[in-house]
């Protein structure tokens, strides 16, 4: 049997239809369906990326030296931790959340807990591994399944924006220790917080300085818009991260040298952060009035780049009402049956388009 008959639909192909309706709009489609980055890539980025072009030889897996510090400085500042970490750099998040679970050893006849509402390729990379997902937002839900060994947290989600705080991490930490389990938390949209701060599962506050069976992952994908380049990485417990170099050595798994280089720029300069923020912060506040104008009721969405919306009805009826206005949303049943009536509106469009948006969206 292929691999591929074993996993769902590929969640974007059923968005189709409606993009073809959107698409016929007379002023043109503006697409809040993927967070996909349009602002350029910052010339110092650039820059880097093509002062080491000249890259004939083979990449290391474990990064460059001037990576592994970039990362490690990086989580020191943003994570706020002053503990040890591993880190190591991926092909982008995606590819690390979809092999994560297969990884770290795991199989047929264990569990991986999931949010409830939450980004599909966490269920997709615990059907790659042969395991079972079961989606679970709180602790109590989970019982005392000894089978559970991966427990995925994210903070700020997508696609809801919600923000866990600091009171809860630290009682999922100590969950998982009690039962040896290891506790991913996606972290992709950390410096994105717009109603509150978000806190990694890495913290001091939050772990007391002991990373033991913790990872978090992130990404340069939306802070400086690199989505292009799939610039991402993990950090978290060394003896982890040591077992996921171990395998991805001899998987391939490697960064390109000139990616590699492209990195260490984004994350030593957060001049272009402020920047690509303000840009968002600005599309966030016009999307948003438009939408509580149209009749929306949004959710959560304290940070991050997306405003979970509601009309309160299923949501396909949703996106169909958008797409005849030429604007398309994800489907909050993309991400599980407890999205079915919101859907998932992207801060990733220029702002001419967003301001089409809002234009289409007055009553």
């Amino acid at each position: 049997m292929p691999l591929s008959s074993k996993l769902p639909d590929f969640p974007w192909d059923l968005l189709e239809p409606a993009k073809k309706v959107a698409s016929a709009h007379p002023g043109g489609l503006v697409d809040l369906s993927i967070g996909t980055p349009v602002d350029p890539v910052p010339p110092a980025i650039r820059a880097a990326l093509a002062g080491a072009s000249d890259a004939p030889g083979y990449p290391q897996t474990a990064g460059t030296p001037a990576l592994r510090e970039a990362m490690a400085s990086w989580v020191r500042r943003s994570c706020a931790t002053t503990a040890p970490v591993g880190v190591l750099p991926t092909i982008g998040s995606k590819e690390l959340v979809g092999w994560l679970p297969t990884l770290l050893g795991l199989g047929p006849g264990d569990v991986v807990a999931i949010p409830e509402v939450c980004y599909p390729t966490y269920e997709v990379g615990v059907q790659l591994s042969g395991a079972t997902a079961v989606r679970a937002d709180s602790l109590t839900a989970l019982g005392p399944d000894p089978r559970v060994r991966l427990l995925w947290i994210n903070s700020p989600s997508n696609p809801t924006g919600k923000v866990l705080p600091v009171a809860h991490l630290r009682k999922v930490v100590a969950w998982a220790r009690e039962r040896g389990v290891t506790v991913v938390s996606d972290e992709c949209y950390l410096t994105l917080g717009w109603e509150t701060v978000p806190v990694s599962i890495l913290a001091d506050e939050v772990c007391d300085g002991d990373v033991t069976g913790l990872l978090a992952v992130h990404s340069l994908s939306k802070r400086s818009n690199l989505a292009g380049y799939r610039a991402g990485f993990v950090a978290g417990d060394p003896a982890l991260v040591g077992e996921l170099l171990a395998v991805r050595k001899h998987a391939g798994m490697i960064m390109p040298a000139p990616v590699q280089a492209a990195m260490v720029a984004g994350l030593g300069d957060e001049d272009h952060v402020a920047e690509q923020r303000a840009r968002y912060s600005s599309r966030r506040v016009i999307l948003r009035e438009a939408l509580l104008g149209a009749g929306f009721r949004i959710d959560h969405s304290e940070a991050g780049l997306y405003l979970w919306s509601t009309r309160d009805e299923d949501c396909w009826a949703t996106v169909q009402w958008l797409a005849e206005r030429g604007v398309l949303a994800a489907p909050g049943a993309f991400y599980g049956p407890a999205g079915a009536r919101h859907v998932r509106v992207a801060l990733t469009a220029s702002d001419e388009r967003v301001a089409a948006a809002a234009e289409r969206l007055a009553p």
